[in-house]
């Protein structure tokens, strides 16, 4: 046999064939896709059904919050710390260090009821009181993974395993993009390193890579070769971009290959990024009131600069926007429930909230989706390093989700005494995501991509919508 034929792929043979059914094919696939051939792939499409959201703003807590210190106040489990947990809550129950003979551990902080809903929350996020009555607080939320890296991709992806389309790549797959030039799907992040898990979390896995997430790095150059070479000027870079376009599009109509038309969009995207994307930077346009609401400040690094970013990029038709905030991840040790801990939440308590009340102020609130959480909690037993932490934890946890068609003041779910199991209307990571596209107007039973034989999901073969929480 030719060596050559050995390297030959499906869509090789479709290409080199001239007659018979190799023809036929390659005709009937090209019929297709001739007339769509100049229509970018993030073009805007209609959702299911009438959406109440045409943006989402993902605030990433990576690490595990401890919903114990935030969020979730238990007088039992104070009178109880120092003691063992009793066997029944930890028989058949792993966890990422801690032992089942763990004891309990009760939380330093304080803890008072906010808004007419009457949330509790800790003497850490004294912003957070000012927006009690404009989210729904989820106290019952519940995942399977709990190791960090798959746990995020998990919460992220629907799938513990890497490879699959991130939740951004799925939604403008399935809508595309208001925006015309700026990415659809954009991740911002902060903190002092990245978010274990990396770019698995905002992948476009087996979907076209025009639906991939583009990150916004730190630093004067946010965004990877954006700048033209020296010595080019904008009418050079123009017709450059309008002939390599044109040659794309020749082997495009010849191969059929979807990537040519990603490649076609990202260089037209890239071009006209190149005005946009400096204008959208350049936080100084914005007063300094709002500056300071946020805790912004031009030319830092932080995620109150990203808050007020997202905002930004939604106002442009950006459809997804994702912040990660990273070291949340409090065992003990250098990373703590104390001054570790008070330091993330100084860093994204003010902004957080500065966020939601902007996004309201500016009537942007009822279309912007805003979700706010981690990959999973923190453990009722402490974790005993150089100092006191907890451990990860799968079966309860908090999280906060605002805007579009979403209830204001509502307190969902609730767990038990020591905060280790829930009671009442748990909701697990694939209702998250079926809630959240839900409300962009996207069934999430009906938004599929066939690979490998089979059609793929965000929520997999699970997931239901969180009715009580929609307005």
């Amino acid at each position: 046999m030719n060596a050559h034929l050995l390297n030959d792929t499906r869509r090789h043979f479709f290409r080199d064939c001239r007659m018979g059914v190799g023809s036929m094919a390659l005709s009937s696939l090209l019929s297709g896709q001739s007339s769509a051939a100049s229509v970018s792939p993030l073009t805007p499409r209609k959702p299911h059904f009438p959406a109440k959201a045409k943006a989402v703003i993902y605030l990433f807590m990576a690490g595990g919050p401890s919903q114990l210190e935030l969020f979730s106040p238990k007088p039992e489990l104070n009178k109880l710390g120092g003691q063992k947990v009793p066997d029944s809550f930890t028989k058949g129950k792993r966890f990422a260090f801690i032992k089942g003979d763990a004891k309990l551990l009760a939380s330093a902080r304080k803890f008072a009821k906010y808004g007419e809903c009457g949330m509790d929350l800790s003497e850490l996020l004294p912003h957070h009181r000012e927006i009690a009555d404009d989210v729904t607080w989820i106290r019952s939320m519940k995942t399977d993974v709990f190791n960090h890296g798959p746990a995020k991709v998990f919460m992220n992806t629907g799938s513990p395993q890497f490879g699959r389309p991130g939740m951004g790549a799925w939604v403008t797959y399935g809508l595309g993009s208001e925006s015309q030039n700026l990415p659809g799907f954009v991740v911002l992040q902060s903190g002092p390193r990245g978010p274990r898990g990396g770019a698995a979390m905002w992948s476009n896995g087996f979907l076209p890579s025009v639906y991939q997430g583009v990150p916004f790095l730190k630093g004067p150059s946010p965004i990877l070769d954006l700048s033209s070479p020296a010595g080019i000027n904008s009418r050079q870079q123009g017709a450059f971009v309008d002939t390599v376009a044109d040659l794309n599009r020749l082997r495009l109509k010849e191969v059929g290959d979807p990537e040519i038309e990603t490649r076609i969009a990202a260089y037209e995207m890239a071009y006209q990024m190149q005005t946009a994307a400096p204008e959208l930077m350049d936080i100084t346009r914005e007063n300094k009131k709002t500056l300071a609401e946020y805790g912004a400040e031009p030319g830092k690094s932080s995620f109150a600069n990203n808050c007020l970013l997202a905002r930004r990029l939604v106002e442009r038709g950006v459809r997804f926007v994702q912040l990660y905030h990273t070291d949340w991840d409090h065992h003990g040790g250098t990373i703590d429930l104390g001054k570790s801990l008070e330091q993330v939440c100084k860093e994204t308590d003010q902004p957080a909230a500065a966020l939601v009340k902007d996004l309201k102020r500016m009537g942007l609130l009822d279309s912007t989706l805003v979700v706010w959480g981690g990959e999973f909690g923190r453990t009722p037993m402490g974790e005993t390093r150089e100092t006191v932490g907890r451990d990860h934890h799968v079966d309860a946890f908090t999280m906060w989700m605002a805007g579009a068609g979403i209830k204001r003041g509502a307190i969902y779910g609730e767990t038990d005494a020591i905060g280790y199991n829930i009671t009442e209307k748990p909701v697990h990571v694939h209702d998250l995501q079926a809630t959240i596209l839900q409300q962009l107007g996207l069934d999430h039973t009906k938004l599929t991509y066939r690979f490998q034989g089979r059609d793929y999901r965000l929520t997999d073969v699970h997931g239901h919508v969180v009715k009580d929480i929609l307005a």
